[in-house]
């Protein structure tokens, strides 16, 4: 099979690892890859949201398959547009990506369909939101409408940040067109956790657990990131939260599914808050979330391009997932400043010093006359896999030194349970 990866982050960079894996794979190609996967997949330089020049492309080289990486490709209809060619591809038409490219879409929709979530009122003038303000405690959530790169995300903990946000984000368009609505919510306590699952139409199938990391520093603080690290599985999912997420959240999306005649077929990731052995969810993205996908997918020992394929013929089964026993840990490496203004162009050393079974998935980096350079805020993501989380994050944190470039930031609290 000849196979296209579209996107160039750490996430891709775990895709194509585990793709380049399988025995079905004559070709890989990535667009428009980063340092990491040109190593491992031939770099076609065209964008990921060149919707157009990657449907040609696709059709031109008879690709077999694509897998659509980042959000905004899948909410502009790139599935829909490959399909229309003939072309399979991994990942969720237009209707589907909708979930995640509205917010205030994705909110009515748990609404309909029973779906617990928090508490909402949506707005698409600022005078308005700010006089609803009033009907929610602090803190409170101000949530962009549409795709703003994981930072659309506000928590506030004072009625007067609440107020900023808002304005900042409906008047000064700090978000640029995904603030044209807000979404203003109930803030939720509780514990964090991910869950990617795979869909083929007539089934949602959990992977394995995870717990991602949003703040930027240690202890959870500063502000909200893409995330700055992950670990897997997640310790909180026992088998009564199991049987209530699956009851509650997973088999009433399903349904919703149905309701709205959404043929889903990819990854849906369900962002969970966990309170009193009940679950809440906090948001939909529908692909492979970031960190997650780095600590989960070197978990799975099945082969990733049979399940994929499956999913989009439609029969996959839980019993194609299989799973190592061993525990995941991911840390990012991210640029001094993100996630606010940072800068780019750092030289990346020490690469070839890590140890061998440390896992260096590479986000934002670049090559450079044949210079590894950083390329954005969340540059690496190393990840290690052990017998205990103290092994793994024992593994990680004595590597991480190793790796070099000016103004490297991370948090060395990841997977501290």
């Amino acid at each position: 099979m000849k196979i296209l990866v579209v996107g160039s982050g750490a996430r891709e960079h775990t895709l194509c690892w585990k793709i380049k894996q399988s025995k079905k794979v004559s070709k890989l190609y990535c667009a428009p890859g980063n340092a990491g996967i040109c190593e491992i997949a031939e770099i076609v330089n065209i964008k990921a949201d060149n919707l157009e020049e990657l449907t040609k492309f696709s059709v031109d080289n008879k690709i077999d398959m694509v897998v659509v990486g980042p959000e905004g490709p899948l909410v502009s209809g790139l599935v829909d547009m490959l399909m229309e060619k003939g072309i399979k591809a991994f990942g969720p038409m237009k209707k589907g990506a909708r979930l995640e490219g509205s917010k205030s879409y994705s909110k009515d929709f748990m609404e309909k369909y029973k779906i617990p979530t928090a508490k909402y009122e949506v707005y698409e003038d600022s005078k308005l939101a700010l006089e609803g303000l009033k009907d929610f405690d602090v803190p409170v959530v101000i949530k962009a409408d549409g795709l703003a790169a994981g930072k659309g995300v506000l928590i506030c903990e004072t009625m007067e940040e609440a107020q900023k946000a808002v304005i900042s984000i409906m008047n000064d368009k700090q978000f640029g067109e995904a603030g044209n609505l807000v979404v203003i919510e109930e803030f939720l306590d509780g514990i964090e956790a991910s869950l990617l699952c795979f869909v083929d139409g007539k089934n949602i199938i959990p992977m394995e657990s995870a717990r991602d990391y949003k703040k930027a520093y240690d202890g959870d603080k500063g502000l909200n990131t893409g995330g700055m690290g992950n670990f897997s599985p997640n310790p909180i999912y026992t088998d009564s939260l199991n049987k209530y997420i699956k009851e509650k959240i997973i088999d009433t999306t399903f349904q919703g599914f149905i309701g709205e005649g959404i043929d889903f077929r990819g990854v849906l990731f369900i962002g969970l808050m966990i309170k009193n052995k009940e679950a809440k969810v906090l948001e939909y993205n529908t692909r492979f979330g970031d960190p997650e996908t780095e600590s989960v997918i070197p978990r799975l020992k099945s082969d990733l391009v049979s399940i994929m394929e499956k999913c989009i013929d439609g029969n996959l089964s839980d019993d194609d997932l299989e799973w190592k026993e061993e525990k995941s840990v991911t840390v990012i490496l991210a640029s001094g400043g993100y996630p606010e203004e940072y800068e780019k162009g750092k030289e990346i050393t020490g690469l070839e010093s890590v140890d061998e079974d440390i896992i260096v998935f590479h986000g934002g980096t670049k090559l450079s006359n044949g210079k590894v350079l950083t390329d954005g805020g969340r540059v690496l993501a190393v990840t290690a896999l052990g017998n205990t989380f103290d092994e793994a994050r024992e593994k990680i944190y004595k590597n991480i030194p190793k790796i070099k470039f000016e103004n490297m930031e991370y948090r060395k609290d990841i997977a501290k349970l």
